[in-house]
């Protein structure tokens, strides 16, 4: 087994065990990639003020989202075909959330269904991300099956009305499970981690939505319905009407934009999400953390400040906390760590983010996470 200290090391490592297919759905973007890269580059203009002679015992890297209690600012990220990364990948990662204190969260289009992942994690909360689909009916079965599944926030993504071009999902003719062409089953005879855990386990389907949906039982009535459900019509009324039915926590996922901030002020909900989806929409828009300043500074004062997008360490982790994100959220690392080790490697990727978030706090000269502002930035790197 080789030595993991990195969040590279386990992508190198989930690139060698995860079939082609659903290694390049983790690891792409839309079009060109331009903002898939730009999520990850920007990070690293962003320098560091070290300080010197403070003392750095007794540090603490616990924070709260919408009220509640984290162990770091961290979440992780609601991610579609997460089951297809390792077998029964959500109830894994979701287990490895649980463990170290973090909040998890499912997407709806997941392969574990929302009962599997809370009897898998023993009726533990987790949060629940909600895709608005043409046929609401099937949205309020969601999530009325969220609040029944003890979700403890419901996290509603925005930015999938219409379906941004992924140019290696077309190339690889992604399907869970894969279809048994020549090609995948050559690339899955080099995958056989992979296959015995496929074989291991029932789900291997969108476990929210076969058996949900009238009509929808096997692959191909699936890919159908799925295609002709994403609602370019979505619009703040529909928020109004989510924000009724569900009740509880509400955090609106997508926002790149002051003037979308403000309408999410404006909504009710309890936080927003700088997020460009991981550079698999918009190509061409700026990366997450050079839109999240802008936002912080114009709704941070009346509502919870999120982001995602590029983060690959507790560094970066940190840089997003300084300029205005009471939380972040990590999806890719968690996936590779998931295709690499299963259980344990989502639990690996948790403890390297937080070794290199509690250790660079310290080299910046703070002790607690909620100490963390711009100062600990030199200016002119934001």
């Amino acid at each position: 087994m080789p030595v993991i200290t990195q969040i590279e090391d386990l992508r190198v490592l989930a690139q060698r065990r995860m079939p082609r297919m659903f290694y390049d759905y983790a690891d792409s973007g839309s079009w060109t990639e331009s903002t898939y890269r730009a999520n990850q580059a920007d990070f690293q203009g962003i320098k560091f003020r070290q300080r010197v002679a403070v003392d750095m015992t007794g540090r603490s890297t616990r924070t709260t989202f919408v009220g509640q209690p984290a162990a770091m600012p961290v979440a992780i990220a609601p991610t579609g075909l997460t089951g297809m990364m390792h077998a029964d990948g959500e109830i894994l990662a979701a287990r490895a959330a649980k463990k170290f204190g973090i909040p998890f969260t499912l997407s709806t289009m997941s392969i574990c269904s929302i009962e599997d992942v809370s009897r898998g994690t023993d009726g533990h909360p987790f949060w629940f991300q909600l895709y608005v689909m043409r046929d609401r009916e099937f949205i309020g079965n969601l999530i009325d099956r969220a609040k029944a599944a003890n979700c403890s926030a419901l996290v509603v993504t925005l930015d999938l009305q219409v379906l941004g071009q992924r140019h290696k999902d077309i190339v690889n003719g992604l399907s869970a499970p894969p279809k048994p062409t020549l090609r995948n089953l050559l690339n899955l005879a080099t995958k056989p981690r992979w296959c015995l855990g496929m074989l291991g386990t029932r789900r291997r389907q969108f476990g929210n939505i076969v058996g949900h949906v009238k009509g929808v039982e096997d692959i191909g009535s699936l890919s159908e319905w799925t295609a002709k459900q994403f609602d370019p019509t979505l619009s703040w009324r529909d928020v109004e009407w989510i924000k009724q039915r569900w009740g509880g926590k509400l955090i609106l996922k997508g926002i790149q934009d002051v003037e979308d901030a403000r309408l999410a002020v404006e909504s009710g909900a309890d936080a927003l999400v700088v997020s460009n989806h991981g550079g698999r929409q918009l190509d061409g828009a700026p990366s997450s953390i050079s839109a999240l300043p802008q936002i912080a500074a114009a709704v941070g004062d009346r509502i919870e400040v999120h982001m995602d997008g590029g983060i690959r360490s507790g560094q970066d982790v940190l840089r997003a906390v300084a300029l205005g994100a009471r939380g972040t959220y990590i999806g890719r690392a968690m996936l590779w760590g998931l295709g690499a080790m299963g259980e344990a490697g989502v639990t690996r990727a948790l403890e390297i983010i937080h070794k290199e978030l509690d250790v660079t706090m310290a080299f910046c000269g703070r002790t607690d996470i909620q100490q963390v502002d711009r100062s600990i930035l030199l200016p002119g790197t934001y």
